[in-house]
């Protein structure tokens, strides 16, 4: 025979810390956009860059996230551009230690929409 006997946690009285329902600043960035032109041109967040370079574009996108590597990336590439383009960005984004990758896409009946 075993027995035992159960407390009654509602009992005990706890007094929890704190916190802000904010995030902390630098928290909450905006995420990042990778545009690839049918000519295989790079802009990120609506700037076009100086050259196809995926040295260019990894310089580009490292200075709009700065230190974060968490934020979302969405990868916008006109349904002309090469395969290779893509890829390249793609590359660059994960040596760059984003995880959140997107790629944009269009629904013939709703309009834009992104696809991990």
């Amino acid at each position: 025979m075993l027995s035992t006997k159960f407390v009654d946690e509602s009992r005990v009285e706890l007094q929890l810390p704190q916190a802000s329902k904010e995030p902390a600043a630098g928290q909450k960035r905006d995420p990042i956009e990778v545009g690839v032109s049918a000519s295989g041109e790079y802009r990120v967040n609506g700037q076009t860059l100086i050259n196809t370079s995926p040295a260019t574009l990894s310089a580009a996108v490292a200075k709009v996230a700065g230190e974060s590597r968490d934020v979302p990336v969405t990868i916008r590439a006109d349904a002309r551009s090469t395969h290779q383009s893509v890829v390249t960005a793609m590359d660059v984004l994960g040596r760059l230690g984003f995880r959140a990758i997107s790629i944009a896409t269009v629904n013939e009946n709703r309009g834009t929409s992104a696809a991990d």
